[in-house]
């Protein structure tokens, strides 16, 4: 395992490329399997879902669209569930299939608003398809219908998550070492 320093922060190799590329590709032919016939909108939320959302397209067999959009929260995170609006969607949703994809949900009130938000716009569906869930976390009942790594309530970096603006170009995941 790798240790690496950010800032004042020390932290360990938990999940290898390797095994991302493993999930990121299993998720991408299950979704394949279950989109067969039709064009979804993949939504990659921004920041943190970028490199997820790009590998994650590469391995699809469907033909499919991709947007990004970023919330706007009052306290200027993502985690807190309170959402401003749902920035950069200027796609027609009415009758499309939508597949939100997320790095990670925590507690969930975050992506519930967001369906609740996407649902005005009258989509005939909406999935989430989430790199890592914190299922210890969750605080709201969502229907996450694909989920890469289910992980433990631990600070992770890497592969597209940041510690203070740094460490979302690392190949795999770490966690901070208390």
């Amino acid at each position: 395992m790798g240790i690496i320093k950010i800032k004042d922060k020390t932290f360990k190799t938990s999940i290898t490329e390797a095994e991302i590329k493993e999930r990121v590709k299993a998720l991408a032919q299950q979704i394949s399997k279950d989109m067969e016939g039709k064009v979804p909108l993949f939504l990659g939320v921004l920041n943190g879902a970028f490199i997820f959302a790009a590998d994650l397209m590469r391995e699809l067999t469907i033909p499919s669209e991709i947007s990004f959009v970023k919330l706007a929260s009052y306290q200027g995170t993502t985690s807190t569930g309170k959402i401003n609006e749902v920035l950069g969607i200027n796609e027609d949703l009415s009758g499309r299939t939508v597949i939100i994809v997320e790095d990670i949900v925590e507690s969930g009130l975050t992506m519930k608003r967001m369906i609740e938000s996407l649902g005005t716009r009258n989509p005939a569906s909406v999935h989430i398809c989430t790199l890592f869930l914190k299922p210890d976390k969750l605080k709201e009942d969502l229907d996450i219908d694909y989920v890469a790594f289910r992980i433990p309530d631990d600070f992770i970096i890497g592969y597209g998550l940041d510690y203070d603006h740094l460490g979302r170009e690392l190949r795999e995941t770490y966690t901070i070492v208390e």
